[in-house]
C-alpha cells in the first residue's frame, strides 16, 4: 500500500490524478486484508479493524478540522522575497506547525512565501526547504503537530510529553535555515549577475501585510484546548474522555469555522476539500493494512535487529523519508513494545513509557 502511493504517482501520473483511482488502489489492498482480519483471526481480528476504524476518524477530525479552520485564515500582501525574510516565514512556520499541525502552517504560509518570490526565477529550493521545515520538521512539539505524534497520543503518550523534544526541534529546525539561508543567499546573487535589472530593489517593494479571517484563530485554540482535555481526562476525573467525545467535539468546531467564515476568504485560498478527501482515501487503506503488520512486528520483535535508542532513529527515519511516518511511527513504537512484551491493546504507549529511561529514549528517537 505504501509503495503504492509511492511509486504510482511517477509510473501512472493521469491516473493517480483522480481520487477515485487511489480509492481503487486502497481498496485493493484494504478490502482483502479486512476479510482476512475477520475472518482468519476471528474475534480479535475484528475487534483490531474495529480499534483502527476509531483510530482513523480520530484521525481524520483532527487532520480535518485544522485544514478546514486555517483555509479561512488569508494571509494578504507580499513580503520582500530576500533571504533574511524567506528564513524569517520559514522559522515562523516551524513555530507554528506544532500547534497548528504541519498541514495548517502550510496551508497558511505557503501562499505569502510564494508571493514574496514571485519576481525569482530561481525558487525551487526555497518551496523545497518549505516542505522539511513547516510541511515536516517543524512539527515536533505537540500532538497536534504531527499525525504520527498524534497517533501516539491516542495510544497513551501524554500531551506536553513531546514538549521535552524541544532541544531536538531547535537543533534540526537552526540547522535546516542556516543552510536555507546561506543556499538562498547564493541563488540571489548568481540571479542577481545575470540580470541587469535592480532585482533586489523589486523584491524589497512589497504590499503592506493584513490577515483576514482572524476569528478563526479562537476556532484553533478550541481544537487545541480540545486535544489537551481529552488527554488529560479533564471533567472525567482524569481518565480519558469516552470514544467519540472528542471527535464530535472538534466536528462542532470545525463547522462552526465554516459556516462563519465568508466563502470569499476560503476562495482567496484557493479552498477545495479535494486534498483532504485524498488523504482521508488513502489513509482509510493505510490503516486498515498496517493492522496485522503490527501485530506482526510486534509478537516477532525479538528477532529483529532494532534494539537501541539510535537504531530506531535511523531505522524509522530512512523508512518514513520515503513512505509516510505515521504508519512508520506506529510500526516502530509496536516493534518498541514487543521487545517489552507489552501487547498492543488499549492506551499501550503509556504503559510502555513507564518501563524506564531506555523506552523514553526510544520512543523519543522515534518521534
Amino acid at each position: 500500500m505504501l509503495l503504492s502511493i509511492a511509486v504510482v504517482p511517477l509510473a501512472a501520473e493521469r491516473f493517480w490524478e483522480l481520487n477515485r483511482n487511489k480509492g481503487l488502489v486502497a481498496a485493493f489492498f484494504a478490502v482483502p486484508t479486512a476479510l482476512y482480519l475477520v475472518f482468519g483471526l476471528g474475534a480479535h481480528g475484528a475487534q483490531e479493524l474495529g480499534h483502527k476504524g476509531l483510530e482513523y476518524a480520530s484521525f481524520m477530525t483532527l487532520l480535518g478540522s485544522l485544514f478546514v479552520i486555517t483555509g479561512g485564515i488569508v494571509v494578504r500582501g507580499s513580503l520582500a522575497g530576500t533571504p533574511i525574510v524567506n528564513t524569517g516565514l520559514l522559522g515562523l512556520g516551524a513555530l507554528l506547525a506544532s500547534w497548528i499541525g504541519t498541514t495548517g502552517a502550510s496551508v497558511l504560509l505557503i501562499r505569502p512565501l510564494l508571493r514574496a518570490n514571485a519576481e525569482r526565477k530561481h525558487k525551487v529550493h526555497v518551496v523545497v526547504f518549505f516542505i522539511f521545515v513547516v510541511s515536516n520538521c517543524g512539527g515536533l512539539l505537540t500532538p497536534l503537530g504531527d499525525p504520527p505524534l498524534f497517533l501516539g497520543f491516542l495510544k497513551g503518550v501524554p500531551f506536553g510529553w513531546t514538549l521535552g523534544l524541544w532541544p531536538e526541534w531547535l537543533f534540526v529546525n537552526c540547522a535546516l535555515l542556516v543552510v536555507f539561508n546561506v543556499w538562498d543567499q547564493i541563488a540571489l546573487n548568481r540571479e542577481q549577475a545575470k540580470t541587469t535589472e535592480p532585482l533586489l530593489e523589486e523584491l524589497i517593494e512589497h504590499e503592506p501585510l493584513r490577515i483576514d479571517g482572524l476569528h478563526n484563530v479562537a476556532f484553533l485554540a478550541g481544537i487545541i484546548a480540545v486535544i489537551y482535555a481529552s488527554g488529560s481526562g479533564l471533567g472525567s476525573n482524569g481518565a480519558p474522555w469516552l470514544t467519540g467525545i472528542q471527535e464530535a467535539a472538534m466536528l462542532a468546531i470545525a463547522i462552526a469555522a465554516f459556516l462563519t467564515t465568508p466563502a470569499h476568504l476560503r476562495a482567496a485560498n484557493r479552498f477545495r476539500f479535494g486534498p483532504i478527501i485524498e488523504v482521508a482515501v488513502l489513509f482509510a487503506g493505510i490503516f486498515v493494512t498496517m493492522a496485522p503488520a503490527l501485530l506482526l512486528l510486534n509478537q516477532n520483535a525479538a528477532s529483529l535487529p532494532v534494539r537501541e535508542p539510535w537504531q530506531f532513529f535511523w531505522a524509522s527515519g530512512l523508512l518514513s523519508s520515503f513512505l509516510d511516518n505515521a504508519p512508520t511511527y506506529l510500526t516502530f513504537a509496536a516493534a518498541a513494545c514487543g521487545l517489552d512484551g507489552i501487547a498492543l491493546e488499549g492506551r499501550y504507549l503509556a504503559a510502555y513509557l513507564q518501563r524506564g529511561a531506555k523506552a523514553a529514549e526510544i520512543l523519543a528517537a522515534i518521534s
